[in-house]
């Protein structure tokens, strides 16, 4: 069986105890250059909101060492990418860094994505920073060759409850997920995995911060972002001004709790999708709320019976199932989610509406992911303590089917690869940041990734906190055109205005 990751109080992280050797690496400026070059700007398509975008940004890169404890080491090239603040020089105040969640979202990439909807006013004062961390994209990438072991075990067990899976059965899973962690580590090495958890992160963000020119840290941290910022109060408290963390990640916990607890989410999320439904749905299938699982179930079982064939591939219940999970995360997409049952329920699977859906739903799922996928498996391995006994994940994949009977435990059984983990950096537990300035945690109540329990647990915890509520649905609130929400947080970020304790908005869609 692998080895745990190790966990020791969070006191060893001050900013003092910093390595001498690492002091070469403070002092870097970034060398910034266009992005694109201008063959590939004529190329492309104008961006929406932001046609000039594009032509604006600047690509870099900041040095860091591949162990903080061994400067003299290996070391990575950390790519970032700059969006420079349109307003007048009085007006700047310096950086804002973005973290778009994961574990293992390439920052960079989201920025020459296009624009972030973001207010003119946050746009002309900050200069809008992304960067990819560690492991991810063209900060030292990599792909676990074996990244796909688990698929065709996982599949076998889709028609199984969590009970229903055997010893012999749990075996070949766990043969499966331990050739998965053997291909990461004969991909990259032990060295490079032992710190790629998120306190390595927080140390290059550090660097960053001094190469961008900037005093004190401004940070937006979505979703897995959440944890960098929040582990960047407890060790850099002096270097902070502003830290948003929206869709709060729990920092202390085992994997196999953390995936149980995100079912209990996904099953928050489904719940409010369902009264949108009800109250609010041109188109529903559900007849009220306490039946509404059980109808779905229906619609699945008659489409498990006739999978609807398209060009990408069928449709059948896991890949329906999966297309709804998906669009409980943006609010967008609920009342299509829910024209798309009803007429499942129908039996319209002709129906122009229901192909163009699900054609288009299933369109990017072609190339697969297996960057992201690695990058998000070494820093839940390397974050939490993980159970090296496979019936843990077991009985956590039980009880997350308990919690959310029509998603199941698969949130549980994508962690077994941490059983097999080798040994990584020190994780901190007790982070309270008592020295950080005001924070501002931002949750959703029907955040499916990222629950909302999470959300109030992590504003309890950090000394200087304060929780602002989003009271509609889908993952993480700012800059996702909630005008309520982003009023508050461009307030915080721009003036340092906290809202008052128990402020909140409306849902919005």
């Amino acid at each position: 069986m692998g080895l745990t990751t190790v966990l020791v109080a969070a006191a060893g992280f001050a900013p003092a105890d910093r390595w001498d050797g690492e002091l070469p690496f403070y002092g870097q400026a970034v060398d910034w250059q266009p992005c694109f070059t201008p063959e590939e700007l004529a190329a492309a398509e104008d961006t929406e909101g932001d046609p000039d975008w594009t032509s604006r940004l600047e690509c870099g890169t900041v040095t860091v060492p591949v162990d903080h404890g061994d400067p003299e080491g290996g070391t990575i090239d950390m790519a970032v990418v700059r969006h420079p603040a349109q307003g007048p020089a009085e007006q700047r105040r310096g950086s804002l860094v973005f973290d778009f969640g994961g574990p293992g979202v390439p920052g960079v990439e989201r920025m020459r994505s296009g624009p972030l909807p973001l207010s003119r006013q946050t746009r002309a004062s900050f200069d809008l920073v992304s960067f990819d961390p560690r492991g991810v994209g063209e900060s030292a990438g990599f792909t676990c060759p074996r990244w796909r072991a688990m698929r065709a075990p996982l599949e076998a067990l889709r028609n199984l409850g969590a009970q229903e899976v055997t010893d012999a059965r749990l075996r070949e899973l766990d043969k499966a997920a331990e050739a998965y962690a053997r291909s990461c580590v004969e991909e990259v090495g032990e060295e490079f995995l032992a710190n790629t958890g998120t306190v390595n992160v927080v140390r290059d963000l550090d660097i960053l911060r001094d190469a961008l020119g900037d005093r004190r840290l401004n940070y937006v941290g979505f979703s897995y972002g959440t944890r960098i910022g929040a582990l960047y109060a407890e060790m850099f408290a002096e270097n902070t001004r502003a830290l948003v963390l929206d869709g709060a990640m729990q920092i202390e916990r085992d994997v196999v709790a953390d995936g149980v607890e995100q079912s209990g989410g996904v099953q928050a999320a489904w719940e409010a999708f369902v009264d949108y439904c009800l109250e609010r749905a041109p188109e529903c299938p559900f007849t009220d709320a306490a039946r509404a699982s059980a109808e779905t179930e229906a619609i699945l079982s008659g489409v498990a019976a006739d999978p609807v064939v398209l060009e990408e591939g069928g449709v059948g219940r896991h890949e329906l199932l999966v297309l709804l999970r998906e669009a409980l995360y943006t609010e967008h997409r609920w009342e299509n989610a829910a024209r798309l049952l009803a007429r499942l329920a129908a039996g319209d699977t002709g129906d122009e509406f229901v192909r163009g859906y699900l054609e288009g739903a299933l369109a990017p799922r072609d190339g697969g992911s297996g960057p992201e996928e690695s990058a998000f498996t070494a820093v839940r391995c390397a974050d939490h303590t993980n159970p090296t006994d496979p019936r843990d994940y077991r009985e956590g994949a039980r009880r997350a089917a308990d919690l959310s009977p029509l998603f199941g435990g698969d949130q549980v059984w994508s962690l077994l690869p941490c059983a097999h983990w080798p040994v990584t950096e020190v994780v901190p537990t007790g982070v309270s940041a008592p020295m950080a300035p005001p924070i501002l945690v931002v949750g959703t109540r029907g955040d499916p990734a990222t629950p909302y329990a999470w959300a109030r647990e992590l504003a309890d915890q950090l000394a200087s906190a304060t929780l602002f509520t989003y009271e509609g649905g889908g993952h993480t609130a700012y800059a996702g055109g909630r005008s309520c929400v982003d009023r508050v947080v461009d307030a915080y970020l721009l003036y340092g205005e906290v809202p008052p304790t128990g402020s909140s908005c409306p849902g919005e869609f």
